[in-house]
């Protein structure tokens, strides 16, 4: 066990005695260029200090550390954020990657995980058992980000949101107490972290309720772009009648040049649904495809729902440029999927993709005051992601994202899945909570009055809607 000090990264500071197991890496270490770096390469941030924590303990320990040094806190799981608010230029951040124990109960149908797991480790664990908990849809992104910010995914429509199925979180506090959230147990804590995003504390394990699902039938089905407009209308009109057991996101994108993709589509601009079938058999899409063009490629295959998870791993892997903007949907009226036919035909590089994910189903279950997820009412969660290897394209990815958005927000619910947001202001954070921020602000100033945790989809103390 060593002392958490300053080292290299905070030079001049004085030396703290607080016990750490983990790894402390600063600017001087030879690890730093290599640990700074987030999933979006967009963001290019220079931590004072990153602490590698190996248990809740180092967790307390780099908060007290921060407060004594007076530094900034951001905290980082898989490091998927799209705003890239799991770092920050000279502050302290907090990484969870050493918690990454999964624990599955079979029996009781729960997994108790770690709060620097990722979701493809809980899949193959969970997995193991035929079980799994609803998560997204690549399996690199980390538990706890996307579970805080609401959880959409694969199996939303069968088994509700990430946040639905939580039972119980372990939490560090901005004051250093370590608490257990749950329904029995600081329950206003509990109902401000399902949805809430970072703000209230630093999660350091979960424990989700688990379903039967094993084998699912999933993949994609692309049909040329000029059917944009046809697919999208139909879509919109089957998909909220369909059975829980269907989900499916609607998409525009490249066709991936690699297998398993016929090389004659490869690099094609394409519209399609990508499927998860959990309980369901393929002939329940037969109502929508009996009345559209015959397709490209009709993909939807029985497998794990693991491999499902994974399948854009490798098409998406860390360290390319990022750039998103996203919008909660009630309706799709013929204006507006005009519109998106325009923009999705016209993407501006091979990665860059527009998902439209359903919020129906099992999410509707539960109202919007019962956690702070404040959208249970939409119907679908748009997202336009730019994307691109290359640095030079960055300004062409925000221009296609943020022209994109703004054809299509008048259309909006209003606010958007604070998961797929980026660093928009305060106005966009409060529309996108709704009439639960008051609360919401209530919750954060009995946890975290300071407001030590701000580098997030910030929430600030007291304030009310």
């Amino acid at each position: 066990m060593t002392a958490l000090r300053a080292g290299h990264s905070v030079a001049r500071m004085s030396i703290a005695t607080f016990p750490f197991r983990g790894q402390l890496i600063g600017p001087g270490d030879p690890e730093y260029e290599a640990a700074r770096p987030v999933y979006n390469a967009m963001i290019d941030r220079r931590p004072a200090l990153i602490a590698r924590c190996a248990d809740a303990g180092d967790v307390a320990a780099a908060l007290a550390y921060a407060r004594e040094q007076g530094l900034r806190v951001a905290v980082r799981g898989g490091g998927h954020n799209g705003a890239g608010l799991g770092t920050c230029d000279g502050g302290l951040v907090i990484d969870l990657a050493g918690l990454d124990e999964v624990e599955v109960d079979a029996a009781a149908r729960t997994v108790r995980v770690g709060g620097g797991c990722t979701w493809g480790q809980v899949d193959r664990a969970t997995g193991a058992h035929g079980l799994a908990t609803p998560s997204g849809i690549i399996s690199t992104t980390g538990v706890g980000g996307l579970t805080l910010g609401g959880g959409l995914g694969h199996l939303t429509r069968r088994f509700g949101l990430a946040i639905d199925n939580l039972l119980a979180a372990e939490v560090v506090l901005a004051d250093g107490r370590r608490v257990r959230a749950s329904e029995d147990e600081h329950p206003g804590l509990f109902w401000a972290l399902r949805g809430g995003g970072g703000n209230f504390g630093i999660v350091t394990s979960f424990v989700f309720r688990l379903h039967e699902v094993g084998t699912v039938i999933g993949g994609p089905t692309f049909w040329d772009v000029e059917h944009a407009e046809a697919v999208l209308k139909a879509y919109r009109e089957f998909l909220p009648g369909a059975p829980r057991t269907v989900n499916g996101f609607f998409a525009f994108c490249s066709v991936p040049a690699a297998p398993p993709f016929p090389e004659a589509l490869h690099g094609r601009t394409v519209c399609g649904i990508v499927w998860c079938l959990a309980g369901a058999g393929a002939d329940a899409l037969e109502p929508l495809l009996d009345g559209l063009p015959e397709p490209l490629l009709h993909g939807p295959a029985p497998m794990p729902h693991a491999d499902l998870q994974s399948a854009f791993d490798a098409l998406y892997p860390k360290g390319e440029q990022w750039y998103w903007r996203a919008d909660f949907v009630n309706t799709i009226p013929d204006e507006a999927v005009a519109l998106h036919a325009r923009h999705g035909a016209d993407l501006p590089t091979p990665k860059s993709t527009m998902h439209l994910y359903p919020v129906d189903g099992a999410a509707h279950d539960v109202g919007n005051g019962d956690t702070a997820w404040a959208y249970r009412d939409a119907r679908w969660a748009t997202v336009y992601a730019g994307v691109d290897p290359d640095p030079a394209n960055t300004e062409r990815l925000r221009r296609w994202c943020v022209d994109y958005f703004e054809a299509l927000h008048p259309f909006s619910a209003g606010g958007a899945y604070v998961n797929m947001m980026m660093d928009e202001g305060a106005d966009r954070v409060r529309a996108s909570y709704r009439e639960n921020y008051g609360r919401l602000a209530a919750m954060k100033a009995a946890y975290d009055p300071d407001n030590t945790f701000r580098i997030n989809q910030n929430i600030e103390p007291g304030t009310t809607a």
